[in-house]
């Protein structure tokens, strides 16, 4: 039977919004339905939590994710029932892989009703195992308030493999407007493992010349990399990023960092004379896609893998005992300095918008990277000004707009941008529009090539390299030409098109005079 309202007393939904913003849940990523509309009224009362409209579950779930990576603490989304949480799943997978810590507050229908199966009825924890490591459904409005404060945890927890989780926490709606008690206090979050001393030791014996620091994780903040590098510096060993890391911190004031390439050739060729890869916070490289003749596993053949820390352990502690085992500290570390390119001239390919970007990129910046060539400014912004870059993670395309979305949120003040292929944009461009309403400083770069791009790397891969005309078409992103200025001013976001170097540094130095979101759409 449904718990009544009571008179006196406040409800569910309450007692969960009181409880998430005690335990630190400040952002609510929302598109809320007719399930959810206590918990919206919760929200007009918890002034501690800011809610934010998006206009898709994906670019709510992909804004979580950008807060989360940067706070560094989980944001919420407040999704629709099953289908709603059905499009918030592409973005939720790339936070999976991310190792992102993130809520999502799950509307269902009222325990009673559910029987009925109602229009909206869907098996909203068989959506959500596949990238959840925490999922429930509440029980009663005295115990929604616990469900939280545990989902919370839940999040908030390093477990094998990831920094933080995903937590769902799916609300029948009479849980929500049932009576209550008030909130109830934080769970407590386990600090991270150490690792054990036997991991330091065979690390210290194994680092040499042919040893590869492999670094994901906590390995890759400011603090890691200097450690990573003091170690290479003392050793002889190499170091490099994973393929497609969460966030790496990047700037002169750091060690030059490589990292792994895409395509599996390439990698072999970069590990090419490595006879032990030392895992930290990392996995073994494996190649992204399985291709006739190529292994999946790409550490070299003959080469060992050892492990100083999972990801989910005190990574920084684990490199600090490592140096200290063998006498190396952090002023050991080397800097690689400043450099900034000149602005191209002429036509802009993606090495051209790469430059313009470092040429310009401010101090304490943050950059967002989905599909298309924006991968290749990480080389030339790497030692231009201190910045934050977050990647693309998962492979689910359309990410890079809602994560700069999330990222500016959580982060006040400072400059994002936002580089984006023009298929993966069209994925979540809805997120424009989250941005003009917040006013947030993002800088959205599009790189126009009217195509899927990578398809005709990954076409000719196959030994094709004429393109009949209908496997074409499904590369081909005109007929008709997408107009991303008209679409950004629907969105209410100022918009221009560049197709040379000076332009495009123009536009940027006007988008970051100007504050606010900027699009500028470059033509390739």
């Amino acid at each position: 039977m449904a718990e009544e309202s009571g008179q006196g007393l406040g409800n569910g939904a309450s007692a969960l919004m009181s409880t998430l913003a005690g335990a630190g849940v400040d952002h609510v990523f929302a598109n809320p339905g007719t399930s959810e509309m206590h918990l919206v009224q919760a929200l007009e009362g918890e002034t501690r939590i800011h809610p934010v409209l998006t206009l898709f579950e994906g670019v709510a779930s992909g804004a979580a994710d950008g807060f989360g990576r940067m706070a560094g603490r989980p944001a919420a989304t407040l999704l629709h029932l099953g289908a709603g949480l059905g499009h918030a799943t592409a973005n939720l997978h790339n936070a999976r892989r991310a190792g992102t810590p993130l809520i999502n507050l799950v509307g269902d229908h009222a325990r009673h009703h559910r029987p009925f199966d109602a229009p909206l009825d869907a098996d909203i924890e068989g959506i959500a195992r596949p990238f959840s490591s925490w999922v429930r459904t509440a029980r009663s409005a005295h115990g929604l308030a616990q469900d939280g404060a545990e989902a919370v945890a839940a999040a908030s927890t390093a477990h094998p493999g990831s920094l933080g989780s995903i937590a769902t926490l799916a609300i029948p709606v009479d849980c929500a407007w049932g009576a209550a008690p008030g909130p109830r206090a934080p769970v407590a979050i386990p600090a991270r493992a150490q690792v054990p001393e036997a991991a330091i030791t065979a690390a210290a014996s194994a680092l040499r010349s042919g040893t590869l620091l492999l670094l994901d994780g906590d390995a890759l903040t400011a603090e890691g990399q200097r450690w990573a590098a003091a170690l290479a510096q003392k050793t002889g060993a190499a170091v490099s990023a994973t393929t497609f890391p969460a966030r790496v911190e990047q700037g002169p004031q750091l060690p030059a960092l490589a990292r792994l390439p895409y395509f599996p050739e390439d990698v072999q060729r970069a590990l090419a004379g490595v006879h032990t890869i030392l895992r930290v916070g990392a996995e073994a490289p494996v190649s992204f896609f399985a291709y006739e003749g190529v292994p999946s596993d790409l550490t070299p053949e003959g080469a060992q893998v050892l492990t100083l820390a999972e990801r989910h352990e005190d990574v920084l502690d684990a490199l600090a005992r490592l140096g200290a085992a063998l006498g190396v500290t952090l002023a050991d570390a080397p800097a690689q300095g400043q450099r900034r390119p000149e602005v191209p001239s002429g036509a802009l390919g993606a090495r051209q918008v790469g430059a313009t970007l470092a040429a310009l990129l401010p101090e304490d910046a943050i950059v967002t990277v989905d599909s298309g060539g924006g991968g290749a400014a990480a080389v030339p912004c790497a030692s231009a000004a201190p910045h934050s870059w977050l990647n693309l993670t998962g492979g689910s395309i359309g990410m890079g707009g809602p994560l700069a979305t999330g990222a500016a949120l959580a982060c006040p003040g400072r400059p994002v941008f936002a580089l984006l292929g023009d298929g993966g944009a069209l994925y979540s461009l809805q997120a424009l529009w989250t941005q003009a309403r917040e006013s947030l400083p993002v800088i959205t770069l599009i790189y126009n090539n009217r195509r899927y791009n990578i398809l005709d790397h990954e076409y000719r891969r196959l030994g094709i390299n004429e393109v009949g005309p209908r496997a074409e078409s499904l590369f081909d992103l005109s007929r008709p030409d997408v107009d991303f200025l008209a679409l950004a001013k629907g969105f209410g976001v100022p918009a221009v098109r560049v197709s040379e170097g000076p332009a495009l540094a123009e536009a940027i130095g006007r988008a970051l005079a100007a504050g606010g979101p900027h699009l500028i759409e470059v033509m390739l």
